[in-house]
């Protein structure tokens, strides 16, 4: 490519792929709708077994967890059974893409990328957590002092909505005024968007919208009626709060798209997807129990009596919780929720990781990390390298694959991946050894297995959505050709693609370019601004 482009960057974290196609094609998202028709639009695979946590990362280095050593927010600290928080940005291993654009002197502006640390001394300005859904490390901005303007011009990112924990249990009342704050993030990143597009020619901009992610863990037994916590009367008395902020978004992109003339090549991007959820946190805890791979803590003497009471008592709750109606378990909820997640923390962990000869790591309704407690790499290793390991990690996988989800007669898990078999890099023993995705999209009421018969899964969570794999984007500008990619995107593929854009080369990378963005069309647009 002989000419530089302007690029602009919008993405949408966590939306599900399928509800924006739909509602684009039947118009609730005119401005979507309009972009499906003039755009290149392709498919994009996430990280196998560890999206939730790496999305971002893989995303915005180009290479894969085994080398930018992000597979989780909690990850096991080296040399210890312990798991610790990864403040993502500040852990990544690998620098971001606009880093090398920087010093190849592009001018860039990096608004609300999730999971990112602060890039000191960028050729352009930078946006921190100023509303991010996952929000570690505060808001920060290069330079410094654009900080004080952000908080003048728009507000306190204290104020955004979804800075801290978004899971609660509300009323109706509640919910609309958390869908509401969250309409309200939108368009004041917008605001934001607007006035900092204006203010310098940038070569590439970038602002993330991550309000679709927590309403989407919210809110999904409303908008979906075949959940399993559907509560229909919620349903009808606030209407469809994912549509609302969808819709919200829908027409900042529009807004945003104004002030973008036709030179300049425009990316929508959604990063990975959301759905019902099926599956509890701490799923594969207990299946380790059960297969006797796993072994419960050590209770001390002085302790025993207290902790089975609090075990008993929590799973006394779950049982009740299942049998009370739902329009019961609502004015129920502000109190038993609380009481739960006590009952649950001071009974302790499920596992004695450095007794046991292997343990959860990662453990989420869409996809769970098994480490094996390895001789010479764990403190107390139980499992030999070599032959052994290789033994147990077959042994456990055909018992893992043999539970049976007792409603539908399914394998409760799609498939299990050897992490050494996928990924790759100097990092990669921060990774689990094996990687467990779920099937996700029936309830799981009880599981059945060969080796410890049928066990009840009753659970609930305030997280009635989770993550699913895979999201899209949309492109379009003077050289690509409207159309639809026929094979999947990579991840790693975006950092390439969009520093070659800009006619900078990203060195040690795993993505390759995405061609059909970079392949000029003969007939040039001629129009001074974008009206999608």
């Amino acid at each position: 490519m002989e000419k530089a482009q302007k690029v602009v960057l919008l993405g949408i974290d966590a939306g599900s792929r399928d509800l924006l196609k739909r509602w684009a094609q039947d118009g609730t998202l005119p401005t979507l709708q309009a972009l499906f028709a003039k755009s290149l639009v392709g498919a994009t695979t996430s990280t196998p077994g560890l999206f939730v946590g790496s999305t971002w990362p893989t995303w915005y280095t180009g290479v894969n967890p085994g080398k930018h050593g992000i597979h989780s927010l909690h990850q096991l600290q080296p040399g210890t059974y312990e798991l610790h928080p990864t403040y993502a940005g500040e852990s990544v291993k690998r620098e971001p893409f606009w880093n090398h654009l920087s010093r190849a002197g592009r001018r860039v502006a990096i608004l609300d990328i999730p999971l990112t640390a602060l890039s000191h001394n960028l050729n352009g300005i930078q946006l921190v957590e100023y509303g991010a859904h996952d929000a570690h490390s505060g808001f920060m901005t290069w330079p410094p002092s654009l900080a004080a303007e952000v908080e003048q011009r728009f507000g306190s990112p204290c104020s955004h909505p979804i800075q801290g924990d978004c899971d609660a249990k509300r009323d109706a009342a509640g919910v609309a005024a958390f869908r509401d704050t969250l309409i309200n993030g939108v368009a004041r990143k917008t605001a934001v968007t607007k006035h900092f597009l204006q203010q310098d020619n940038w070569d590439l901009f970038a602002q993330v919208f991550t309000e679709s992610h927590c309403i989407g863990h919210q809110y999904w037994h409303v908008h979906d009626p075949t959940h399993q916590w559907h509560d229909a009367d919620l349903a009808r008395i606030v209407g469809d709060p994912i549509k609302d902020v969808y819709k919200a978004i829908d027409t900042a992109i529009g807004e945003i798209l104004k002030d973008i003339d036709e030179e300049t090549t425009v990316i929508v991007f959604v990063s990975h997807g959301m759905g019902q959820t099926n599956i509890p946190y701490g799923f594969m805890e207990k299946f380790l129990l059960q297969l006797k791979v796993a072994v419960p803590p050590r209770i001390p003497a002085n302790n025993v009596t207290g902790s089975l009471l609090q075990r008993r008592s929590l799973a006394f709750l779950y049982r009740m919780w299942q049998k009370i109606p739902s329009s019961v378990q609502k004015f129920l909820a502000p109190i038993i929720y609380p009481l739960s997640h006590k009952l649950s923390a001071d009974s302790g962990p499920l596992v004695d990781r450095a007794a046991s000869k292997c343990f959860s790591i990662h453990d989420t309704p869409s996809h769970a990390g098994i480490r094996v407690n390895l001789v010479g790499r764990e403190p107390e290793g139980k499992v030999q390298p070599g032959p052994d390991y290789q033994q147990f990690c077959m042994e456990l996988e055909k018992d893992l694959l043999g539970i049976i989800n007792v409603k539908t007669g399914k394998p409760v898990i799609q498939r299990i991946i050897r992490t050494a078999d996928h990924y790759s890099g100097e990092n990669l023993a921060h990774l689990p050894d094996l990687l467990v995705e779920w099937y996700e999209e029936d309830p799981i009421p009880a599981v059945f297995s060969e080796k410890f018969g049928k066990i009840s899964t009753n659970f609930w969570h305030p997280r009635t959505g989770h993550h699913r794999a895979g999201g899209m984007f949309l492109a379009f500008g003077p050289s690509i050709q409207p159309g639809t990619v026929d094979r999947t995107v990579s991840l790693m593929d975006y950092a390439p693609t969009i520093a070659q854009l800009l006619n900078v080369s990203l060195p040690d990378v795993d993505g390759q370019p995405i061609e059909e963005l970079l392949m000029p069309i003969p007939t040039p647009q001629a129009s001074s601004r974008r009206d999608a």
